[in-house]
């Protein structure tokens, strides 16, 4: 089926691209698709299916086609499918409109909304992409807070991804200062691209000499003149020629990248032949970068008391952690770089320091830049930027400094006017002074590229005064959550095949990304009164034992003990917030538990039974056995509890049948049995099944799960039979006796024996 939907997809879109090639570009398409994965109600970010696709180079368009089916074919009703795409790294979504942390920001992205009923599909078409990384994430509505047991048939939704891409194979390189001639048409744009290199501060391309075939002698150049690629953060630049002439102009493009060209016409059933040139200007551009050639390890280190630390900028050393002095630049200097050190310490854990020291001194002549490449496997974390005045080398007074940080390239003139924002790029600014010294940016899922910060002192008069020189603290760093997701939440690393990322995951009815949005947070007299609950429900068993115990039925005495106090301590772990108490590890308590609640049933049903000890304890062994596999196997699944159950009371119907059709009388015998035990027994299961299985909730899972307890262990004592009378067999027949006497004791085997029958 998904093959021949491929070749579906092949037939529809290749011819349709076909006619619309550029005579003089060679295009190629491709196509890439990902598995069905089921989608679920939206609660956190590990609800989303997050999907990674790679967009090539010279791409011209790019579809996605997205297809979402039932699992089921019963009435689920309407459900809207919530579909974002975002270029670079994965989208960062709010569907519950919670309050994001403080000083967290984040970029948009592409949103889509797919209705569906039985079978539905759209398409998403984006002219021109970004190339690199894109991520689709697909889930349901908000969670309702319905819990859903494992293995019951529910509506499920599953959602497939198919990407198909159109590329050009030759796609001519505009050289500086080079003209180039190209002709474009209605359907048929000239596309090339430009490399632009590192410390570019601006850069032009420029559209002259127009002539169509119809009318040689007309020179209006009637194009539209593109620069750049489409995404959401990286915005494109477009210009209307009109005239003989026409230029599209760059400040602070994007360095050591490709730019993409694409030159339309405007008129329609013309092709209109042009040249076109590129210029740029490097503004800015030192004679070395980095360190010296005989700066060691020490130095980077931290560990020497050398200063002299070669900088970028045409710059000649670098100020250590003690000094409060820039080095002077020549006439021709215009920005002080310094050299950062890259430390990976764990997985979606990075951090930046500057080489020579924390402390970097700032001053209004010129800006202070800061290098930092993000590799791509930090795109799943989140990007931390901390500035902190240390003003123990000169006072501030009413001048601030401001600071600019961005991707792809930095901002280089500094003003409380200027706009943090590069050519294609926004960026974030940050100011700090002496009444706020302290400033934080955070950006969860940033993009994989090169992050600059540029830091400047901005004096409010002429003269700065004593403010000349201002040293602050950088600190950049890549962690896995926005602060650890807070007392409220864990961090969790999730993994979408081999991509890695992280999200917060919050408890105590605490909620946002960081799980700072306190709205419907639990009180702590409430999350007690759920621990209480919980935990004290379990001492029900305490009835279930003492009757156990007092009719000899102690091996299963010991399996309901057991069950009361890894339950008990098992929901003491269990709880979110701050009363909790967790005697060993979360998952034993849980297991423990599953384990014995399983096993108490097992044990109740064939205890009334009446099979003989040898079969009885034989079924018990083995039971608890096969339950611990399944257990370890799927410890939440249906079958697990399900299926035990049906065991034991097929033995249990067997047994029953078996005796009243060798009595001919129905067994139990007695009406008072059935009508004061049995039933009532039978009618606490099941109204405890019924409310395990279909009314828990995450807002009454306190209230319901603490009855299923009262309940369970109430039908035990309804459905443990009396005490059995003298068996031949040796057990616990007799009870406990307390006598002792040294005389040996003589058995006598009865040839017939026939244990009478229980009221």
């Amino acid at each position: 089926m998904e093959a021949s939907f491929l070749r579906w997809l092949l037939f529809v879109a290749l011819p349709a691209w076909t006619f619309g090639d550029d005579g003089q570009l060679t295009f190629v398409s491709e196509l890439s698709s990902k598995p069905a994965q089921k989608l679920s109600k939206y609660s956190w970010y590990a609800n989303v299916r997050l999907q990674r696709f790679h967009i090539p180079e010279d791409t011209a368009v790019a579809r996605w086609l997205f297809s979402v089916k039932k699992g089921h074919s019963f009435h689920c009703g309407q459900h809207n499918i919530s579909i974002h795409i975002r270029w670079g790294a994965p989208p960062v979504i709010n569907p519950t409109q919670t309050v994001f942390p403080n000083a967290t920001l984040w970029g948009p992205s592409f949103s889509l909304t797919l209705p569906v009923t039985s079978q539905s599909s759209t398409t998403f078409n984006l002219s021109h992409p970004a190339p690199g990384n894109w991520f689709v994430a697909a889930h349901l509505p908000e969670d309702d807070g319905r819990i859903e047991q494992k293995g019951f048939p529910s509506c499920s939704y599953y959602f497939q991804p198919l990407l198909s891409v159109r590329r050009a194979v030759d796609t001519p390189v505009l050289q500086q200062g080079t003209f180039l001639t190209q002709t474009a048409a209605p359907d048929r744009p000239a596309r090339l691209k430009m490399f632009v290199p590192e410390f570019t501060s601006s850069l032009s391309v420029s559209v002259a000499e127009c002539s169509s075939g119809e009318a040689e002698e007309s020179s209006s150049c009637q194009l539209l003149l593109r620069l750049g690629s489409a995404s959401m953060r990286h915005s494109q630049t477009a210009v209307n020629c009109s005239g003989s002439r026409c230029s599209a102009s760059l400040s602070n493009p994007p360095w050591d990248t490709w730019l993409r060209i694409v030159v339309e016409s405007s008129q329609i059933n013309q092709t209109i032949t042009f040249k076109i040139v590129s210029n740029y200007t490097v503004g800015c551009k030192p004679a070395s970068v980095g360190l010296k050639a005989d700066d060691d390890l020490t130095k980077l280190l931290g560990r020497s008391s050398v200063s002299n630390v070669t900088s970028t900028g045409n710059s000649s050393g670098a100020s250590n952690a003690s000094s409060a002095l820039p080095p002077e630049l020549p006439a021709s200097g215009c920005v002080w770089s310094v050299p950062v050190l890259y430390e990976e310490l764990d997985v979606l854990s990075l951090r930046f320091t500057p080489v020579n020291g924390s402390n970097i001194s700032i001053t209004d002549a010129y800006p202070a830049l800061l290098t930092y490449p993000l590799p791509a496997q930090a795109t799943g974390g989140t990007l931390n930027l901390q500035l902190t005045l240390n003003s123990t080398n000169a006072t501030l007074g009413n001048n601030s400094i401001v600071g600019c940080f961005s991707p792809w390239a930095p901002v280089l003139e500094l003003n409380h006017s200027e706009p943090c924002r590069t050519a294609l790029f926004g960026g974030y600014g940050v100011s700090i002074n002496v009444s706020d010294p302290k400033a934080a940016v955070r950006l969860p899922f940033p993009q994989s590229t090169t992050w600059y910060l540029t830091l400047q002192l901005v004096c409010n008069s002429s003269d700065c005064g004593n403010s000349f020189v201002v040293s602050v603290v950088p600190e950049v760093s890549v962690s896995a959550c926005v602060e650890d997701c807070g007392p409220y939440g864990e961090c969790r690393l999730l993994r979408s095949y081999t991509y890695l990322y992280a999200a917060c995951v919050c408890s105590a009815g605490w909620k946002g990304w960081g799980c700072t949005d306190g709205s419907t947070a639990q009180s702590y007299s409430r999350q007690l009164t759920a621990t209480m609950l919980l935990t004290l429900s379990n001492l029900f068993f305490l009835p279930a034992v003492v009757v156990a115990i007092r009719r000899a039925y102690i091996t299963e005495a010991s399996v309901y003990i057991f069950t009361m106090f890894f339950s008990t301590f098992y929901h003491a772990c269990d709880q979110p917030g701050v009363a909790v108490l967790c005697i060993m590890d979360y998952d034993a308590l849980q297991y423990c538990d599953f384990l014995g609640s399983i096993c108490s049933i097992w044990v109740t049903i064939l205890c009334m039974a009446r099979l003989g000890d040898v079969a009885k304890y034989t079924l018990f062994l083995l039971g608890a056995l096969l339950i611990a596999m399944s257990m370890q196997l799927d410890r939440k699944g249906l079958w697990n509890l399900l299926g035990p159950i049906l065991c034991a009371i097929l033995f249990m119907v067997t047994s029953w049948v078996y005796r009243g059709v060798r009595r001919k009388h129905c067994y139990p015998p007695s009406w008072q049995r059935w009508v004061f035990y049995l039933i009532p027994g039978a009618l606490c299961a099941l109204i405890g099944v019924c409310l395990y299985i279909f009314a828990e909730t995450e807002s009454n899972y306190y209230y319901t799960h603490s009855l299923w307890h009262i309940l369970v262990a109430s039908c035990v004592v309804f459905l443990l039979p009396p005490k059995e009378k003298d068996r031949k067999a040796l057990g616990w027949s007799q009870g406990f006796s307390w006598r002792w006497s040294w005389r040996p004791r003589v058995w006598v085997m009865l040839e017939e024996f026939n244990t009478p029958d229980e009221i």
